[in-house]
């Protein structure tokens, strides 16, 4: 019973010392001052702030909650232990082996430390060089974030603007990921992916190498966390594309921001509102910015340098090899998989964490 108390002990103070690292108590008075916001009598008169609020609350309350009942656990049973009672020896035992298996799980947590790691996700997918086999591998890219969220707990994807190919696939998308950490989880998916396999889409069937660039971004939807002069945008209205007899088409709907000082330009037409495309407009150009600054390590967005989107594109993070072998590489991890078929169903976990683990040492 002794040696059980002295590792009860021991396990207590490693939790301890893990919730004070991801700043657990800082985590808790969050939640008590939107408890507060939200039990506000006229909380609910702007419906979309407090849907906002209310999703930043659940996703503090799921972040939260397992390390606090971990911790109530761990006291608890410490509190039995103390007991000296041989002929609950047993039930302690399986009760630290339980604590122990659920803080290996919890202590990923301790990788998610950048300013935006706990954002939800705006992910751009653009076809490169290649026609038809290229915007078909696009495709491919997006099947595959939309199953990799599919089969992730509490993970939810939503296209927001489309624009397909002529013969297949797409030119480009853009999505938006929500979930816990969803974009601390992501991030590493940025940069161009490449694709080696036998062509379907010529006579000869030869093997094509295909290029996409994947974008991804923390969704910035409070416009305080990124704050942009409106004398740096010029807004331009035109009439949505798409087809025919929509009622998309018979107004000015479609809005196009671009952002002066980085060049950065956004146009949206999916919504049936000009006052909707801009809103989403904006919250993707934010979101760009709060990326860029990351990547620029600026501190404020007048010092933002415009992307350099052709050395982005040489970026090269991954390949995917389904001819002559089959392998899944990622070119900065040197982590890789003969799992092609898995990989392109969605299984990124081991690559997304083997990602988190580089960038600490990088």
């Amino acid at each position: 019973m002794e040696l059980l108390m002295q590792n009860l002990q021991a396990l207590r103070q490693e939790v301890q010392a893990a919730a004070d690292a991801m700043k657990l108590h800082d985590l808790q008075a969050q939640i008590a001052a939107l408890e507060q916001t939200v039990a506000t009598p006229d909380f609910w008169n702007d419906q979309q702030k407090a849907q906002t609020t209310t999703k930043q609350l659940a996703k503090l309350k799921a972040r939260c909650l397992p390390w606090q009942t971990l911790l109530a656990d761990i006291k608890d049973t410490s509190e039995l232990a103390a007991l000296q009672d041989d002929s609950i020896a047993n039930d302690i035992e399986a009760a630290l082996i339980d604590a122990s298996v659920r803080y290996e799980t919890l202590k990923q947590q301790l990788l998610f430390s950048g300013p935006y790691d706990d954002h939800d996700v705006l992910m751009s997918i653009h076809a490169g060089a290649g026609g038809t086999d290229a915007q078909d591998w696009a495709a491919m890219l997006l099947r595959m974030y939309l199953r990799w969220a599919e089969a992730t707990p509490g993970m939810a994807a939503t296209i927001i603007e489309q624009s397909d190919g002529e013969e297949a696939g797409i030119k480009s998308v853009t999505l938006e990921i929500t979930g816990l950490l969803a974009y601390g989880k992501l991030k590493g998916e940025a940069g161009v992916h490449r694709l080696v396999r036998l062509s379907p889409f010529n006579a000869d069937n030869l093997r094509q190498t295909s290029f996409a660039k994947v974008e991804v971004m923390p969704k910035i939807d409070q416009p305080e966390e990124v704050a942009v002069d409106e004398k740096d945008l010029k807004v331009d209205v035109y009439r949505a594309g798409g087809h025919g007899g929509q009622s998309v088409n018979t107004t000015d709907s479609a809005v196009r921001i671009t952002h002066a000082p980085t060049g950065i330009v956004v146009a949206i037409q999916n919504e049936r509102s000009q006052l909707q495309n801009k809103e989403t407009a904006m919250t993707i150009l934010r979101s760009k910015l709060a990326q860029l600054q990351v990547e620029q390590h600026k501190e404020k967005i007048s010092e933002l340098k415009g992307p350099n989107e052709q050395a982005a594109w040489g970026n090269q993070i991954r390949s995917y090899v389904l001819h002559p072998y089959s392998m899944v590489k990622d070119l900065r991890t040197r982590y890789e998989t003969s799992d092609t078929s898995g990989v392109l169903d969605g299984k990124l976990d081991d690559f997304m964490n083997a990602y988190l683990e580089w960038s600490i040492g990088a």
